[in-house]
């Protein structure tokens, strides 16, 4: 990212989207409809901005980034965690949407963050279905819950609710597959990622899905990104534990099942798994280096676009 230029920041509202530019301190707000976001993109192309930069807001930005990106816009989607601490670091403990919008133009204009790839719109419509199956499948896990406990008057409706759920989730499964086999990129990368022992069609799917990055980073900035590269906690002459945090917590949570699977039935990650057992390590620790491992292979193959097969993948895979 340039050095000088214009950055801004965006704030966006359920009702209205505030906007902060730097330097100079501009500010204005639009309405988050479709006229508000036209009015929004066509003022941004003409200040030329270095970044765009808003925080992932629950899916509220996704209708602004994609008009965004659209028209070549520089336009970064940041984690609100990263946002909120360097607010604190710079004092600003109010908080308001126009002052959001303000701390994210600061944020742009001092930390730059890097542009990544963004979701395309299909990408996006994979992502929801997911995300819709895991509600899906949250809501299914509580109402089997509650059917051991539950009255027997209210019993025919918990089970018909549960009948209604499996139904749904086999409807969304179905969705999935079709659309995933519809499009050639990503058959390809799932066939790739599924060659793999320890991933199956769930986790591919979620990858696919929340991680549009992968195969596009090196090994270090997918592990940060995902949220599986250890960070120092040192202090003079202290020395911290290393621990890995923040990042894609979807990701990390398909990636661990991955782990799990692969520990004990994919010949790379299992050696790896038990010699770090062997020397000493606790198994968590083992289990979130088997994680990152795991990660770094299925990025290594689909940047090459080469499936688990390939032997020049299980050299690689033995050198990490």
């Amino acid at each position: 990212m340039e050095q000088g230029g214009i950055y801004v920041g965006i704030d966006v509202a359920k009702v209205r989207v505030d906007v902060a530019i730097r330097p100079g301190g501009g500010r204005c707000e639009v309405s988050n409809d479709e006229a508000g976001i036209a009015a929004l993109v066509v003022q941004m192309q003409e200040l030329n901005p270095a970044a765009v930069v808003l925080e992932a807001s629950g899916g509220l930005e996704l209708p602004l980034v994609a008009a965004l990106a659209a028209a070549s816009l520089p336009v970064v989607v940041v984690n609100p965690r990263q946002v909120r601490d360097f607010a604190k670091a710079t004092g600003r403990l109010a908080k308001t949407d126009t002052l959001d919008a303000a701390v994210l133009a600061h944020f742009a204009e001092a930390v730059r963050p890097p542009l990544r790839p963004l979701r395309d719109t299909e990408t996006q419509d994979l992502n929801s279905m997911v995300t819709r199956r895991q509600q899906v499948m949250s809501m299914l896990v509580a109402e089997r819950n509650r059917l051991s406990s539950a009255a027997m008057a209210v019993r025919p409706s918990v089970e018909a609710h549960i009948l209604w759920l499996k139904q749904e989730l086999d409807d969304l499964d179905k969705g999935l597959r079709e659309t995933l086999r519809q499009s050639p990129v990503w058959r390809e990368k799932d066939d790739l990622l599924r060659s793999v022992p320890g991933i199956g069609e769930q986790i591919s799917l979620t990858l696919l899905a929340y991680l549009p990055e992968l195969g596009t980073l090196n090994r270090r900035q997918i592990a940060a990104l995902v949220g599986v590269a250890p960070f120092n906690r040192d202090s003079g002459t202290l020395r911290g534990k290393r621990t890995v945090w923040g990042g894609r917590a979807g990701v990390r949570t398909a990636l661990y099942m991955g782990a799990m699977v692969a520990s004990r039935h994919n010949p790379v990650i299992r050696d790896f798994y038990q010699r770090l057992l062997s020397a000493g390590k606790p198994k968590k620790l083992a289990l979130t280096a088997c994680m990152r491992k795991l990660l770094t292979i299925l990025n290594s193959m689909l940047k090459h676009g080469t499936s688990w097969q390939h032997p020049d993948i299980k050299s690689i895979a033995h050198s990490y």
